[in-house]
Formats: C-alpha cells, sequence, structure tokens
C-alpha cells in the first residue's frame, strides 16, 4: 500500500489588527450575532462621541435660557432657531440632550471605576485568604446584593448629598450611589475565580518557592481572574446609565441648572405629555433606551462570543473540507497534530 507524504502548513498567526479587542470578536461573530453586535457598536460609539464633543455639538448651553435675539421661552415647539424645541424651564431641548451623555458618561467612567476597584480587591483577599474575613465580607455583600439597586441608590444619594447637588458634587454622589449597588458583583466573581486559581498547580509552586502572598495575588491570581471584568463591565454600564436616570426621575439627581441630566429632564416633562407637549419628553427618553440598548447590546454580544457553547459557529468553507476557525472542540480549535487534518485522513487511510 503506497504511502502520502503531506506537507504540514503552519497556522499563520493573526495581524495585529485582527487581535485587538473588538475586531477580534467582530471577526468571530456571524449571521444575527454580528447585526448585534455591529448595531451596538454603532449606538455605543454614537453616546461616546456625542458625550466627548458635546461643547462643540451643541447649539446651547445645557442652562441657557436666551440668545442675542431674546429669552428662548417655554415649551416652544421645534423649529428652525430650536430643533426640538424647548423645555418647560425656557431651555433648548436638543442641548439638553447632548449635554445629557457628557453627564451620562462621567457618572459610568466614575461608577466603575470605583466599583471595579473595590470589588476587585475585596474578592481577591477574601478568596486568597478566606477564614473569618473571609465569611464577613460574603455575609456583608449578599446583605447588600439583597436590597433593591434602586433603593439603595436613593439611599446612598441622600446620605451623600441630601438628594439634591452641584455638577461633580451630583456626578460623584451618584457614582458613588452605583458603585455601592455594584461592588457585590464584581466582589463574588473575583472571589469566585480566586478560590479557583490558588489551587492550581502554578500557584502551590510559586508557594513552594517561596514566593511572597502578594506577589502571587499580583502576578498569578489577579491577571487570571480578572478576564471576564470587561464582559461585566460593558453589561454594568447599561444598569448604571438606567439607574443615573431613575435617581433623576425620582427628583434625587442634579439640579437642572448645574447639568443636564436625562432622568430629571424627563421628570419635568411629565405634565407636558398630557397636554399633547411631546417634545420634552420623548428626546431624553429616546436617549436613555438607545444608549441602554447599545450598550447591552455590546455586553451581550461580547458575552456570547467568550462562551463556546454560545459563540456562533462558521459554516463549512466554500472548499470541502475547510474546519471553521471558530470550530469548538475540547481544548480549542482543531489543529489535529503536525499533519493538520490532513494528516488525520491519510492515517485513517493507512
Amino acid at each position: 500500500m503506497s504511502t502520502t507524504t503531506t506537507t504540514s502548513v503552519p497556522a499563520r498567526r493573526p495581524s495585529l489588527w485582527r487581535r485587538l479587542p473588538v475586531v477580534h470578536q467582530l471577526s468571530q461573530s456571524v449571521g444575527i450575532q454580528r447585526g448585534m453586535l455591529v448595531a451596538g457598536l454603532i449606538l455605543t460609539g454614537i453616546f461616546l462621541l456625542t458625550a466627548l464633543f458635546a461643547p462643540l455639538i451643541a447649539p446651547y448651553g445645557f442652562a441657557q435660557l436666551r440668545d442675542d435675539n431674546g429669552t428662548f421661552g417655554a415649551q416652544n415647539p421645534p423649529s428652525a432657531e430650536h430643533v426640538l424645541g424647548t423645555t418647560v424651564g425656557g431651555y433648548d431641548v436638543l442641548s439638553r440632550v447632548i449635554w445629557g451623555a457628557q453627564t451620562g458618561l462621567g457618572v459610568i467612567v466614575l461608577a466603575l471605576l470605583l466599583s471595579i476597584f473595590a470589588g476587585v480587591a475585596l474578592g481577591l483577599v477574601s478568596g486568597y485568604f478566606g477564614g473569618w474575613l473571609d465569611r464577613i465580607l460574603v455575609v456583608i455583600c449578599d446583605a447588600i446584593y439583597a436590597f433593591p439597586t434602586l433603593l439603595l441608590a436613593i439611599v446612598m444619594s441622600i446620605a451623600i448629598s441630601g438628594g439634591q447637588s452641584s455638577l461633580w458634587g451630583g456626578i460623584f454622589a451618584a457614582a458613588v450611589s452605583i458603585t455601592v449597588v455594584f461592588i457585590p458583583q464584581y466582589f463574588r466573581v473575583i472571589r469566585a475565580e480566586t478560590v479557583r486559581i490558588k489551587a492550581e498547580a502554578y500557584v502551590e509552586s510559586a508557594k513552594v518557592v517561596g514566593t511572597g502572598n502578594v506577589r502571587i495575588m499580583s502576578r498569578h491570581v489577579l491577571r487570571n481572574a480578572t478576564r471576564t471584568l470587561p464582559l461585566i463591565v460593558t453589561l454594568n454600564a447599561s444598569e448604571a446609565i438606567l439607574t443615573l436616570a431613575g435617581l433623576g426621575f425620582l427628583g434625587f439627581g442634579i439640579e437642572p441648572t448645574s447639568a443636564s441630566e436625562w432622568g430629571i429632564d424627563l421628570n419635568k416633562a411629565l405634565a407636558d405629555v398630557s397636554s399633547g407637549i411631546w417634545w420634552t419628553s420623548i428626546p431624553p427618553g429616546l436617549a436613555i433606551v438607545l444608549t441602554v440598548l447599545g450598550v447591552t447590546l455590546v455586553g451581550e454580544s461580547l458575552n456570547d462570543l467568550a462562551d463556546p457553547r454560545l459563540r456562533g459557529r462558521r459554516a463549512v468553507g466554500a472548499t470541502s473540507g475547510t474546519v471553521a476557525g471558530t470550530s469548538v472542540v475540547p481544548g480549542g480549535t482543531l489543529t489535529a497534530g503536525p499533519g493538520g487534518l490532513a494528516g488525520l485522513e491519510n492515517e485513517g487511510l493507512s
């Protein structure tokens, strides 16, 4: 029986561009999953660009009531001067919506940074050392987690700022309120990963050679325990927007004269809805919906792509025998040893 000589072709390493986080996920996604991810990235990108360039995009200031032609007037319908009309307080609706994106982004960034720092540190220490400290932290975080999210945020907002404050005071109060809600989530994830990782062989080997606990936690445990954080961050960002809007809608947000915030604008527009004045409530409400939808789509898509069981598989290539790069097999993508797939086929024939 004749033997067939096969030449193994080394796998080509993807370019740096294709290994970037978002680009890598886009290359993995297919069909509806890719459409959802692209739609989420577009909506999130619009939110970020609007927030970053608000001073250049907004036609007026967030608390501006007049221009060279005089006062704007209250509840004026959309016109050439005011594309989305004016609010009951006499502010330009379009400008309030644009400036509101900047306020929302500031709260999201500050809240996520504070919650990640506190949650990761507590989870790492609790999971690594265990003992009585672990039991106390678990009980405290479970107690906080049992409270309704918005109710806990309201209590913290009142305790910090009395419910009303200036721009930076309001952003800080809202961020801290959201931080208290998010800390138990990061604590749970990091603690569970730390408990699992500290039992691995390489951690035990590091202890045997005399490596200190601080170095083990920072060099070995922390790096592997935080791999899922980007997924949680994207999902928590949308929750932070809703929590901020809820605080403002209930009257515990930032003063309208200090900053623009979508929840406060919706609260002020409640009486306008029954009068047929739609332009004061629909724009801020639509901004909340689209922003939350965009961030949620990104987070859910990344979560699906990170789980091999949920990841969309590529269809078999046009050439017979081509296996997708995202095929899910134990241990990762099928490589079939030094001979590749052809080596397996030839071995079966010999």
